[in-house]
Order: structure tokens, then C-alpha cells, then sequence
């Protein structure tokens, strides 16, 4: 098999179909593409010739005897080549790639495919690159060599925009949204730089791109979206799914979505969940949306009273995984009233067999569950607060409202997006 050195879609579907014998065929209007055992690339598997008669044959990859600007010879007769369907596993460039979007994901942003790069290697042709650039647009125009010999002329560049298919996913039937492979490199992108992509897609496209993450990465993305957008995702969504992914969100996020769905969706989808954590979604639903208890988050940092230092930190230990918020740790009694709070800093450096009644502050600024946003937004700016803690008519602690939450209607989502973070796991 001879083929280009490289060779874009563009080209070969201009390119024309011979037989064995030379007459000709027609020429090439499709290429599809499988995916490969042996490299991350996806390999030419046939090609679809427009016939004289309008009939499109596909005729197997292993039937081109050779492939160059003079044209596409084939092996054997037509009659033995053609196939009438492709294989399941095949993948039309023309109706499943060119045109669609794709995530670059070190350039953190949504992309178009404008044009597909192939490549010989050994006896197999590989898809190698997608084009997002103008090269790829004007190549499809027959434009390139004529915007290239002006650009020599006055003197300047004009590069590809490539980027390689290992940063690709082979899309599954129906998808519209291809994401990169390697989950690493979503896992690291930060959440705000998600939901900016994800915002910009369409509404399927959004609820794929985040379907295809781990449940954790898209929590943490879903959670920093816009409530109208946050609601279409979990649409688009299984129960199934839609219950993974808000079960990994914080419990006052999460239940802030459950509301703003139908009712029996939102019973469909804590259904699915564990029942402590349906149980804390449904506490937290229960609340008007701007009150401390529906503002409130369920996890948070409590110690009894009569522990030491060192026994607060084990328990630290253990709880930190599961708690968003530890910059304060608040103290309770056997029937979980509030009674102190002190800093993790002051936990760090007390000596360990210190009791934490020692260290804490007993004139705790605390909230009621039906305290309005606004009022415990005061509270938050007034004292330079991280969180604040919510009890209800007994004084027992029952969540906390972080200053990110507490602030949240001051400023829109788009804003906050782009104020550092203080609180994160």
C-alpha cells in the first residue's frame, strides 16, 4: 500500500476511484473510521465512492491497492469489493467528525471541527489530528494553496491549528460532544473552567460532555453553573446518573437543584440515593431557598465537649474527607447543642492533651433556620466570618452557611466565578 505522507479529508474526497484495470469509478464522498487495537489513532477502515448511477459503494480499506494524487486503485473488481452497509464499529468522517464540536482542553474552551488529518503508517492510515483552524475552512473551499502564496508573498505566516486525536474520544452513537480521552486532564482543569464550557454548549451537548466525567468532576462543574443550566443538564440525564452526580455536589447545592426540579423527578432521583444523604437533601429542601436553612450545609467539623486537642484532630482526620469546610470546628454537647467554637488553627497548635473547652470561644455568632439571607450576610461581613453556624429553637446545631453561600445573591454567578475560592476539598 502507498499512501500520502499525510493527507486531510478535504483532499481525499476529491480524489478519484479506479479499478483494476484503470476505468473509473467515481470519486471518494465519505471515510469511515474504527478504532484501532493497536494505537490510540483510529484507522481507515473503508471509503464510500459516489458511483456513476448515484449508488454509494463502501469498499474495504484492505481492498485499495494504492492511493495517490493520481487516484484510489482498486485490489479487485467492484463487484467483489463493495459492501452495501458499513460495520457497526465504523464511523462516517463526513456525518459523525467533520463539523462537530470538540473539547480543547488545554486551551479550556469549545472548539469546531473544521477538517480531519490522516496519516500512512505501515500498511494502515490513521486519523492522526482534527483542523479547528481557517486552513482547515479554506481547504474545504479549495482556497489553501491560492491564501498561502498570498501570505508568502506579503511576508507572513499562517499556521495550522491542530490538535492530536489522542486528545480525542471515539464519539459513541448519538453523541455530539467529544472529550478528551485522559480523565487526568479533566480531573485537573478547575471547575469554573468547566461550567464556562459546558455553559457554551447546547443543551444535549452539555448534558453529554458531563455524563462522560467522573461523578466527582462533574459535581464540582455542575454546582458552579447557572440555576436555569444546572436544571437542563440534570434533564438531559438518567435518574441514574443525574443521583451520582448531585449526590457528589455539597448537600446545600444539591439541594437548592432538587428544588428548582419537578417534584417527582427530584423524589425519583433521592430515591436512587443512599438514605442519609437523601435524608439530608430532603431536610435541606424543606427550607426556603433563602433562609440559613436552605442555604445551610450539612457538613461541618463538631467535637464533644471533654475530648482533648489530640483526640479533635483524629476525628479531624477522619471526617475531613467528607467535609467541605474545616476552618472552624464547633463544639457540641450530648444533645448536640452548641456550645463553642474554635479555629483549626488553634487546634493545630494547642498542646494535644488540651481540652477543647479550653480552646474554644463560647460567644459563638450563630443564625436561626429561618434567618434571611440578607441578615445572615451582615453577620458574615460584620464579624470577617468564613461560615457562620445555624441551630434551630434548642440550640442545636443543625449546618452551617459558608460565606460564599451567604453572599450569593449579592453578586451573580459569573462574578463569583472569578473570586478565589476559600473554601474547596
Amino acid at each position: 500500500m502507498v499512501f500520502f505522507a499525510e493527507a486531510y479529508f478535504a483532499g481525499l474526497v476529491r480524489e478519484t476511484v479506479f479499478d483494476p484495470s484503470g476505468s473509473r469509478l467515481g470519486p471518494i464522498c465519505d471515510i469511515y473510521v474504527k478504532p484501532n487495537p493497536r494505537s490510540m489513532f483510529p484507522v481507515i477502515s473503508k471509503v464510500a465512492v459516489q458511483l456513476a448511477d448515484r449508488r454509494v459503494a463502501l469498499i474495504p480499506w484492505h481492498c485499495v491497492r494504492s492511493a495517490s494524487y493520481e487516484g484510489f486503485r482498486l485490489a479487485m473488481d467492484l463487484d467483489r469489493a463493495a459492501r452495501e452497509t458499513p460495520d457497526e464499529e465504523d464511523v462516517s468522517v463526513r456525518q459523525r467528525l467533520l463539523d462537530r464540536q470538540i473539547i480543547d482542553v488545554s486551551g479550556k474552551r469549545v472548539v469546531r471541527v473544521h477538517d480531519l488529518k490522516f496519516g500512512g503508517v505501515g500498511h494502515e492510515v490513521l486519523l492522526t489530528h482534527v483542523d479547528i483552524g481557517w486552513r482547515g475552512i479554506l481547504r474545504r473551499l479549495n482556497f489553501e494553496h491560492f491564501t498561502l502564496g498570498v501570505c508568502r508573498l506579503i511576508g507572513t505566516r499562517f499556521p495550522e491549528r491542530l490538535i492530536a486525536w489522542e486528545h480525542v474520544q471515539m464519539p459513541s452513537e448519538g453523541d455530539e460532544i467529544h472529550v478528551d480521552a485522559s480523565r487526568d486532564a479533566l480531573r485537573k482543569m478547575p471547575p469554573e473552567d468547566l461550567a464556562d464550557i459546558a455553559e457554551k454548549l447546547s443543551v444535549p451537548e452539555r448534558a453529554s460532555f458531563l455524563g462522560a466525567m467522573d461523578e466527582e468532576v462533574a459535581a464540582d462543574a455542575l454546582q458552579e453553573m447557572e440555576p436555569e443550566a444546572q436544571v437542563s443538564v440534570v434533564q438531559e440525564l438518567s435518574n441514574e446518573q443525574a443521583s451520582d452526580i448531585i449526590e457528589e455536589m455539597d448537600p446545600d447545592a444539591g439541594a437548592d437543584l432538587l428544588a428548582d426540579l419537578p417534584e417527582s423527578r427530584a423524589d425519583a432521583i433521592l430515591n436512587l440515593m443512599e438514605p442519609e444523604e437523601a435524608a439530608d437533601l430532603r431536610e435541606l429542601m424543606r427550607h426556603s431557598e433563602d433562609s440559613a436553612g436552605g442555604l445551610m450545609t450539612v457538613e461541618y467539623v463538631a467535637v464533644p465537649q471533654g475530648i482533648t486537642a489530640g483526640e479533635a484532630l483524629e476525628r479531624l482526620r477522619v471526617e475531613a474527607a467528607e467535609v467541605a469546610t474545616i476552618y472552624y470546628v464547633y463544639v457540641i454537647d450530648a444533645e448536640e447543642r452548641l456550645m463553642g467554637v474554635f479555629s483549626l488553627r488553634e487546634l493545630v497548635v494547642a498542646a494535644r492533651d488540651t481540652l477543647v473547652d479550653q480552646l474554644m470561644e463560647t460567644e459563638v455568632h450563630r443564625v436561626g433556620l429561618d434567618t434571611p439571607q440578607d441578615d445572615i450576610a451582615h453577620i458574615v461581613a460584620h464579624y470577617d466570618l468564613l461560615s457562620v453556624p445555624v441551630v434551630d429553637e434548642e440550640n442545636r446545631l443543625r449546618g452551617i452557611v459558608t460565606m460564599d453561600d451567604a453572599i450569593d445573591q449579592a453578586i451573580p454567578t459569573s462574578w463569583k466565578k472569578r473570586i478565589p475560592k476559600v473554601f474547596g476539598r
